[in-house]
């Protein structure tokens, strides 16, 4: 069985082929795709079919994925008003390629979320329907990396900055979405399956600034903004001006309870409680 990874440039793909090499599959068996030939050469290097994948080239798609029995499509990095145009490449590409299950890595509650990269996802999702592609979806929520990866500037302002108001996010590690998307991938009976993926303990941003607290020694509040502001905040950091919207906006989902589940999916499929707000905290601190 041969299992091709969309995406093995960058964090989730690579740890997903990490924790398909746990789960027994052999080297030979995995291929392993991306734009960027040079970020995957050390996969090759192990012995790992390495092919290049442009999201936007339909025909060297189809020649990324011959051969292959099943394939993790993660969801694209790219801008987001071309995210859909080119999960549909990827997804058509598959069908020609005769690929028997595809594992899309979407966002909790896609088909109602009302966010702007809810809805991308909700599409996509879509098209894999009207394709008939045998398909799973793995809804990952929020990463825990989306915040510890952020706390020197926390700990320096002392603040956690956002637009989420109270509401509550399911976050889990890219690690433990990977072991999801492996176990998937590895195992039979997920034909049609839709999980909702996230930590098992939820927390709102008042939460998490004071776990931060508590793990650093050090008092970091929640400045809870509205969205606009919120948007201002991350595009004067830095960030171009789409991204920062997107963003804000993914806040604003938050407060409406969009990146929250209590499903245990996640639970479930990795077989053990998802590594915690507090665990990540403490292993972000030490590095």
């Amino acid at each position: 069985m041969s299992i091709v990874v969309t995406g093995a440039t960058g964090h989730l793909g690579r740890l997903t082929i990490e924790a398909l090499l746990r789960h027994g599959i052999p080297t030979a068996d995995i291929i392993a795709t991306g734009r960027d030939m040079a970020r995957i050469k050390d996969l090759a290097d192990r012995g790992i079919t390495v092919r290049r994948a442009d999201f936007s080239d339909t025909d060297g798609l189809a020649g990324a994925f011959a051969g292959a029995d099943r394939l993790l499509l993660i969801s694209a990095s790219v801008p987001v008003g071309e995210r859909v145009a080119n999960h549909r490449r990827v997804i058509d590409a598959a069908a020609s390629a005769g690929v028997s299950l595809v594992a899309y890595t979407s966002t909790t509650h896609a088909d109602t979320a009302t966010t702007v990269i809810g809805s991308t996802h909700g599409e996509t999702e879509e098209y894999l329907r009207v394709r008939g592609i045998p398909s799973v979806m793995l809804r990952n929520g929020w990463y825990l990396e989306n915040y510890t990866s952020q706390l020197p500037q926390i700990l320096h302002h002392g603040a956690v900055v956002g637009a989420a108001g109270n509401g509550r996010i399911s976050a889990a590690s890219r690690a433990d979405y990977a072991e999801a998307a492996a176990a998937v991938l590895t195992t039979e009976g997920h034909v049609g399956a839709v999980y909702e993926l996230g930590g098992d303990e939820s927390f709102t941003l008042t939460e998490l600034a004071a776990a931060i607290s508590a793990a650093a020694g050090k008092r970091v509040t929640y400045a809870d903004l509205p969205v606009t502001d919120f948007a201002q905040v991350l595009a004067a950091a830095g960030l171009p001006a789409e991204l920062a919207e997107v963003l804000a906006d993914a806040d604003r989902g938050m407060n409406r309870g969009e990146m929250y589940t209590d499903s245990g999916d996640l639970r479930r499929l990795i077989g053990r409680p998802p590594v915690t707000l507090a665990e990540a905290l403490t292993v972000a601190l030490h590095q």
